[in-house]
């Protein structure tokens, strides 16, 4: 029997540019990182429950870019990309992130940090979202991202530890 925990992740704001986000994880981090990296993976939990993920881009090298697209049930597309900056597998990912909604998307992107820290086989995902403009943040803190990063961590779980 696994557990899974519900909606766990802190969201804390350390500075006016970034957002720190942690969550705990009932399974190893190998398989939170492969449910984090692996586009059919990606597909069942990024749409945080709100429609379907229609596009899961990854190519994970260094230079390589990402790309996810959610079509909510009214037909509504949401898209984000970035490119990966630094890559250790099962250990750490710094990327960056655009929302593809926003005027120069690319040029108001966060960058940020993923680490996967295991202990007794739990996962600490801890992530840094480093804006470069207050205003970056306080767009993205307003957005509403929490309820839906929340949903979707919760089904990141879920498939982890189906993994085992």
């Amino acid at each position: 029997m696994t557990n899974t925990t519900t909606g766990t992740a802190v969201v804390t704001l350390p500075t006016d540019t970034r957002i720190l986000i942690t969550r705990e994880f009932d399974a190893p981090r190998h398989l939170v990182y492969r449910a984090w990296t692996e586009p059919a993976l990606i597909r069942r939990w990024w749409n945080s429950g709100h429609g379907e993920v229609t596009v899961a881009d990854v190519d994970l090298r260094v230079g390589g870019t990402w790309r996810y697209v959610l079509v909510t049930p009214s037909g509504h597309e949401v898209g984000f990309h970035g490119v990966y900056r630094e890559i250790v597998p099962n250990e750490r990912l710094v990327n960056t992130e655009a929302y593809e909604g926003i005027p120069d998307a690319d040029e108001q992107a966060s960058v940020n940090t993923h680490t996967f820290t295991e202990v007794d086989g739990r996962t600490t995902l801890t992530l840094l979202v480093e804006h470069r403009t207050p205003e970056g943040r306080t767009a993205h803190v307003d957005s509403g991202m929490e309820s839906g990063m929340q949903k979707g961590l919760d089904l990141l779980e879920e498939i982890a530890v189906s993994l085992r």
